[in-house]
């Protein structure tokens, strides 16, 4: 829709509220009798009485573990999950089951409604069906359910109590069911616990026997292993790392005389080599050698056979030796440390292992003799459980719950009188606007001359293209219907100056407007469009691109002529004038005589001169405009703008002696007008009118 946003008063008149509950009291006293009379009826005659008895069960605190022997004489923990956990147990299928066969709930028709006689009113009893037959796993899901319904469970807060409660139609039925499943769930911890130990007993029967299976061949690996091994312990392994620490340092030493026993080797061959005499001597500081360097001439000291070369190599070789026995040393204890490392290693790991082992026979000696002790507890406790709960009080002849008569009965007088209430405002909601001409014009006492539906475009900017595209459609026929009848309005003196207004905002107005300049336009008249709403200014919305700077101030004030301020839009083939925003009261403006001076001029230039003004409750423009005005479109929004609201709408233009030319019937819904029982008497929205309009 177009231009249609509304403005809705949120202010609610309680007097008017009053009023309209008072004037329907007598539907309103209808309603919260009859619904009185039916929910008594209901309590007495239809509703089955129901009787509720309860018990409580004192439970037990407890909390061990899986293998102490208090596991065994209390199962239940203290935290609220246990306690939660043991309301889900009193409610389990199995307590259920077996609660049912201790009652024999089976031949009872409440919990078993396969026995139930079939209700004549029934669709089986009605169409004579034969009696469907069901298998006992069937009952006894039936059965399960039902008493699952029956029965609630409850913890009592910061205590260890459990309430049961049974709801049914016996008061001593409620009272047997509440204490036989009390017993039952006192019997089942009994049998838990029995299962619980037989199951203990036979776990650690067979942990016991495994462990001493596994302690034997552990002992027996660690002997042969012992065996197979030398002997060995921490004292003996750390006196070999002593010695091999010993070794090394050994090692060091000799392989610092063997380098030295080189180096000596080395040089004394040098010096030989060199044929120096004294060099020689001072080497070797030998004194036979020395002795024999006397005795002949030093060029014959060197021959082959003198004596002097042979005492020179013998002192060579014996350097020689002192090398090769000084690297021999080195070289057998280097085999020794290696040896010794490789020993230490052996014994080091040998050792490790061998302790393992005996660890590994420790622990699995401790777990055994544990596990041994645990048997021979669990074992004596077998025979002397007790549950882990106690009744704390039985059940007695359960107590009527409902119906409750009075309280049924108060609250269908509360209901009847509230649909009493929605039905008498809906109908005054209902009743609200206006939802056709002949209620619109007999309010009032003015013609309407359009029923205008509501435009199938999502935004303002569409509607000039929807007018274009769609002339025969039902809302461009109706405006043209519009066009004509306000045309015809004056035959004596047709109206040139036309002015379109509403009651309120949002009903329509601005399009009625440009709907009507685009129509005139069609028949090849000139026509100008003057945006007189100039404190909203919606027209920039409807021709988006199009407006120029200057507008109707501009032009009034004489600042630019009219031609520079209109926008010729080829759109709707007319052209329009666009408001400005002013400082100045937009009444003063229009009650100029600028303004009456203005409009005189463009009558001349125009055939038609449509003006949008803003609404008459809102603001004065439109009662100050109207004087100028050669007829007033009034639109009213269908269904939405109340009677008083219209009625005060054409009081202010009445007081300053304006009568709308016709009123329009805007954003009619067809759909509606259909709801209301007005779809066949208006054409475009009646069945006879589709064959003329376009969908």
């Amino acid at each position: 829709m177009v231009d249609q946003g509304s403005k809705f008063d949120d202010e609610i008149d309680l007097g008017a509220l009053i009023g309209t509950l008072w004037r329907g009291k007598a539907q309103i006293l209808f309603f919260a009798i009859l619904a009185t009379f039916i929910g008594i009826a209901y309590a007495k005659l239809v509703a089955v009485p129901t009787y509720t008895a309860s018990t409580t069960l004192a439970i037990k605190e407890s909390g061990s573990s899986i293998i102490d022997i208090e596991a065994v004489m209390s199962g239940v923990s203290s935290d609220s999950d246990s306690l939660n956990t043991e309301t889900a147990v009193l409610k389990s299928r199995d307590l259920l089951e077996r609660l049912s066969a201790v009652l024999n709930l089976k031949n009872d028709p409440e919990f078993n409604p396969t026995i139930r006689p079939p209700s004549k009113l029934s669709l089986d009893g009605l169409l004579d069906r034969p009696v469907r037959t069901y298998t006992d796993q069937e009952v006894t899901n039936e059965i399960v359910e039902n008493l699952f319904s029956a029965i609630s469970t409850s913890v009592q807060r910061s205590t260890f109590i459990i309430a049961i409660s049974v709801t049914t139609q016996s008061a001593t039925k409620s009272r047997d069911i509440a204490n036989a499943l009390a017993q039952l769930y006192l019997d089942d911890q009994i049998r838990v616990k029995f299962e619980t130990l037989e199951d203990a007993v036979t776990w650690l029967s067979a942990r016991v026997i495994e462990l001493e299976a596994e302690l034997q061949t552990r002992d027996d690996e660690l002997k042969n292993q012992t065996a197979e091994a030398d002997y060995i312990n921490p004292d003996g392994l750390q006196a070999l790392n002593q010695q091999v620490r010993e070794l090394r340092e050994r090692l060091i030493g000799e392989q610092t005389d063997a380098s030295r026993a080189q180096a000596r080797f080395a040089e004394m061959n040098a010096v030989v080599a060199s044929g120096n005499i004294d060099a020689i001597l001072d080497f070797t500081q030998d004194p036979t050698l020395r002795r024999l360097s006397s005795q002949g001439s030093r060029d014959s000291l060197l021959k082959e056979d003198s004596a002097f070369k042979a005492r020179v190599d013998l002192l060579v070789g014996r350097t020689q030796k002192d090398v090769e026995r000084a690297l021999t040393q080195v070289s057998t204890i280097v085999e020794t440390v290696e040896a010794m490392e490789l020993r230490v290693d052996k014994q080091a790991t040998m050792l490790a292992e061998l302790q393992r082992m005996q660890r590994e026979i420790d622990t699995t000696s401790v777990l055994y003799e544990t596990f041994l002790t645990r048997l021979k507890e669990t074992t004596i406790q077998q025979g002397i459980q007790q549950p882990d709960a106690r009744v704390l009080s039985t059940a007695i002849i359960g107590k009527k719950i409902s119906p409750r008569t009075s309280m049924i009965a108060a609250l269908s007088l509360i209901l009847g009188c509230m649909m009493g209430a929605g039905v008498v405002l809906l109908r005054e909601m209902r009743a609200n606007g206006f939802r056709n001409a002949e209620e619109l014009q007999s309010t009032t006492g003015l013609q309407v001359i359009g029923q205008i539906p509501m435009f199938p475009v999502a935004a303002r900017n569409d509607l000039i293209q929807y007018l274009q595209d769609k002339p025969t459609s039902p809302a461009v026929e109706a405006v043209r219907n519009m066009r004509t009848s306000i045309l015809l309005s004056n035959v004596d003196t047709p109206p040139q100056v036309i002015m379109s207004t509403s009651t309120i905002p949002g009903e329509g107005k601005t399009t009625q407007a440009i709907s009507l300049v685009q129509n005139l336009s069609g028949m090849g008249k000139k026509v100008l469009l003057i945006e007189g709403d100039i404190r909203r200014r919606t027209l920039d919305e409807y021709f988006k691109g199009e407006a120029g700077e200057n507008g109707l101030l501009s032009v009034v004030s004489g600042e630019v002529s009219l031609d520079e301020a209109i926008v010729k839009s080829a759109r709707i083939g007319a052209d329009v004038l666009m408001g400005q925003t002013s400082h100045i009261n937009a009444a003063d403006i229009f009650s100029s005589v600028r303004f009456s001076t203005f409009l005189k001029e463009v009558r001349k230039g125009y055939d038609y001169i449509v003006i949008d003004t803003p609404p008459v409750l809102v603001v004065p423009d439109a009662r100050v405009i109207g004087q100028h005005c050669d007829a007033i479109m009034y639109t009213v929004r269908w269904d939405s703008t109340t009677k008083t609201q219209v009625l005060a709408g054409l009081r202010e233009l009445a007081a300053v002696n304006l009568v709308p030319s016709g009123l329009v019937l805007s954003q009619v819904d067809p759909k509606g007008m259909k709801k209301y029982g007005y779809g066949e008497s208006y054409g475009a929205y009646s069945s006879y009118g589709g064959g003329y309009y376009d969908a």
